[in-house]
């Protein structure tokens, strides 16, 4: 029966594998740290970028939105310096009248809601909280985004119209301004006026290294009266119960019928959509990601290399052993085999190894970032199947040499 026969010499050639390995445990530990770090290597540039990848493309949801677009006079995005000269003189500012023309016109496709913002300090009591992002929007931003607001309520539309003087800070203001007591119902000092606490944001980590906890928000109409008319406004937009696309258009229409921009010229002002944002995330990490590949490529290549020459050593320290093998009725493919099974249990054993360290430092990173970076089940297998056929590579040479030693020759040797 053949297949019980092939896997009784399977066994035993890892039974060999396993008993060469102990034999020499820093040779073997040696070859085993290479092919660890090589996996671990495949696993932190792959399971990482992702990670990264995914936590970006949530970022850019919380921050803009996922179907919110934006009407700015200029998106910089990956415009050089000239081109975003070129457009702060083409497009002119948008003021509180775009805003409220591009309502009137298109309120029937879109949500709007003008915002601006500017770095401030904000205080309470003795304590104060340094360059906060202040915010001032509208009643509408809480409809367009998704703000995560954990205790209290976002401002209303009266609130807004009559320059209601409360805000909505976020979870680090918070803790710092009131680290014993409840923030509601408190009032905070801005720009030198007293504003009522009415909502609280909870939690939401950091983005492109910037800590999205420090945002407060308050009446466009408050901010005015505090802070003065802003130069220029953004235009947070989304569509009603339409697809993104007609409600960009809806947009674009309304504002060029504002500026009366005859057909054929070009915009005055710049839409940022979602689908845009998305689009620069991806290809920046499909920029990384083609750097790593070749990364973890070497690596790989380079624990093939040391496995080989670590099996190579043991063949050669080996050769009368396997002489004597050969003399008593070993045959050259259970020798491949025996060869081939050292290297193929040094690097599986490597490739766990690694695979564990990966996840730890997957995990600890994670933490300590704010970031999930989990390592899907697929990754790991393909990880550990990439590292089982490094070792089988690694193991091909010097198992064709084991099974051509001379049992003679290996006989005389010493």
């Amino acid at each position: 029966m053949p297949a019980p026969r092939s896997l009784t010499r399977l066994r035993n050639a890892l039974t060999q594998a396993a008993a060469t390995a102990r034999g020499n445990p820093l040779r073997s530990s040696l070859a085993t740290l290479a092919v660890a770090t090589a996996v671990a290597t495949m696993l932190l540039t792959t399971a990482g970028l992702e990670g990264v990848r995914q936590y970006a493309l949530a970022v850019g949801a919380r921050t803009v939105g996922s179907n919110t677009f934006v009407v700015a006079q200029v998106v910089a995005g990956q415009l050089s310096r000239q081109e975003v000269a070129d457009r702060l003189r083409r497009n002119p500012p948008i003021r509180r009248a775009d805003a409220r023309y591009l309502d009137r016109v298109a309120r029937e496709a879109i949500l709007v809601a003008p915002t601006t913002q500017r770095a401030a300090d904000i205080s309470a009591g003795g304590r104060k909280y340094e360059a906060a992002n202040v915010n001032g929007t509208t009643a509408e931003l809480s409809r367009i985004r998704d703000l995560d607001i954990g205790e209290g309520r976002f401002f209303l539309p009266a609130e807004d119209q009559q320059a209601a003087q409360v805000a909505v800070i976020g979870n680090e203001i918070a803790t710092t301004l009131f680290p014993a007591s409840d923030p509601l119902g408190q009032v905070v000092r801005l720009g030198g006026r007293g504003f009522r606490v009415i909502g609280l944001v909870r939690p939401q980590g950091t983005g492109g290294g910037v800590s999205l906890d420090r945002y407060v928000y308050i009446p466009l109409t408050a901010f005015e009266r505090t802070f003065g008319a802003p130069a220029t406004l953004q235009v947070f937009a989304t569509g009603r119960n339409i697809p993104s696309e007609e409600a960009e258009g809806a947009a674009r229409a309304g504002m060029r019928a504002r500026r009366q921009l005859q057909p054929g010229r070009p915009d005055t002002f710049d839409i940022l959509s979602p689908e845009a944002a998305r689009t620069f995330v991806l290809r920046l990490s499909d920029r990384i990601g083609a750097a790593a590949i070749p990364i973890a490529f070497m690596a790989l290549l380079a624990a093939v290399v040391v496995v080989t020459n670590t099996v190579l050593v043991s063949v050669a320290q080996r050769t009368r052993e396997i002489g004597i093998r050969r003399a008593l009725g070993a045959t050259r493919s259970e020798v491949t085999t025996e060869v081939v099974a050292e290297a193929l249990l040094t690097a599986v054993v490597g490739g766990a190894i690694g695979l564990a360290v990966a996840w730890g430092v997957l995990s600890l990173a994670g933490r300590l970032a704010g970031l999930a970076l989990p390592v899907p089940l697929t990754t790991a297998l393909w990880s550990l199947a990439a590292a089982g056929g490094a070792g089988v590579i690694a193991g091909w040479y010097p198992a064709r040499i084991a099974s051509r030693i001379d049992p003679i020759e290996a006989l005389r040797q010493e």
